[in-house]
């Protein structure tokens, strides 16, 4: 899907795409003692330009960076364009830094909406996006667009000038337009403390519904519990590290049927605490040893950051963090008879 850094192919070639799988490791002891509650920090986006110390306030997003955090001083924050009225600045923002997870994400979540899709009796998949933004991967999942389209529409001159009330007409013409061909792929929900973004999200109908809601902090509340009841799978592109099995216990008791879940993980902090705990739903999770770029460096205070930081966990950097960008893995949590019926290199044929 991707060269390297920046350069972005059609998102339905997968090819050269070696997808691996290992269990989950975990980072020798000592080291895990000496970097225990690292957390990864770029996707909560800031200002139009990277932000240096001091920090504004925190947006509010699980886990956002606040003063006396470890690593906080070496990583960019970008909160404040996080939680504004349109996506605007928050594209402005990282396609300085060449942000890419939704695209890897695209085929990846369309190829296990498609996987789903047959055993739902005729509905369209529920999909539960957590961390959702402005429903990003809800505009790459159903759209015939990728995520150059959108990074050109909202840092270009077509949209420039708008204002909110106009760019929200505008889009709502601009993606009823690029409706994917075989229509809506699958019923989106969305999930972000970040108000101004799911209204945002709403407004232009890229997500069947949502919610502004922290479920670290704060119950699930009856709407939500109600219209994610179907819910097949859950997606995150974006702040699993700020996670724990608060968010996802609700979600998983009130399913109607097994969940799958889909989540792009920075490697400066372990997946496994929530891996642990979608095993009690006898959810098991399979780990890509490919990796996926996230976004570059602000500074080489946060690649020192990030390198330590995988090295924590037990990764090796080399090749990756090392060349200068965050780098995700995927993790996919399925049944143990989905895994059966439907491998993983099945899933991604050109793993």
């Amino acid at each position: 899907m991707t060269d390297k850094l920046g350069t972005i192919k059609d998102p339905d070639d997968l090819s050269g795409d070696a997808f691996l799988l290992h269990s989950d490791k975990r980072g020798p002891s000592a080291a895990r003692a000496n970097h225990q509650g690292l957390e990864d920090h770029a996707m909560t986006p800031t200002t139009a330009a990277a932000s240096t110390n001091p920090r504004p306030a925190s947006s509010g997003r699980p886990g956002a960076d606040t003063a006396g955090s470890r690593g906080w001083g070496a990583r960019t924050g970008f909160d404040h364009v996080y939680d504004q009225p349109d996506p605007r600045g928050y594209f402005q923002a990282l396609g300085s830094f060449e942000y890419q997870t939704p695209h890897h994400a695209q085929e990846v979540f369309r190829r296990l909406v498609g996987a789903l899709t047959p055993g739902n009796a005729g509905q369209r998949v529920t999909v539960l996006d957590i961390c959702c933004s402005y429903g990003i991967n809800a505009a790459l999942l159903n759209h015939n667009l990728t995520l150059a389209d959108l990074w050109a529409r909202y840092t270009g001159p077509e949209t420039t000038t708008l204002s909110v009330g106009e760019l929200v007409s505008a889009d709502q013409v601009f993606y009823a337009a690029h409706r994917h061909s075989a229509g809506q792929l699958a019923r989106v929900v969305g999930l972000d403390p970040a108000r101004n973004a799911i209204d945002y999200a709403r407004a232009v109908e890229l997500v069947d519904a949502g919610f502004a809601e922290n479920l670290e902090t704060t119950p699930a509340n009856a709407a939500l519990l109600t219209t994610v009841r179907d819910v097949r799978l859950i997606t995150i592109t974006g702040g699993a590290s700020f996670l724990s099995p608060r968010t996802f216990q609700p979600l998983l008791d009130n399913a109607e049927r097994p969940v799958w879940v889909a989540a792009f993980v920075l490697r400066t902090s372990s997946y496994q605490p929530i891996a642990d705990a979608l095993a009690r739903y006898e959810l098991v999770t399979e780990t890509s040893t490919r990796t996926f770029p996230q976004r570059r460096f602000t500074s080489p205070a946060e690649q020192r950051y990030a390198i330590d930081a995988v090295i924590a966990t037990g990764h090796d950097p080399s090749g990756k963090e090392t060349d200068g960008a965050f780098h995700t893995t995927l993790h996919l949590s399925r049944p143990p008879t989905d895994i059966a019926a439907m491998p993983f290199n099945t899933l991604l044929p050109d793993s």
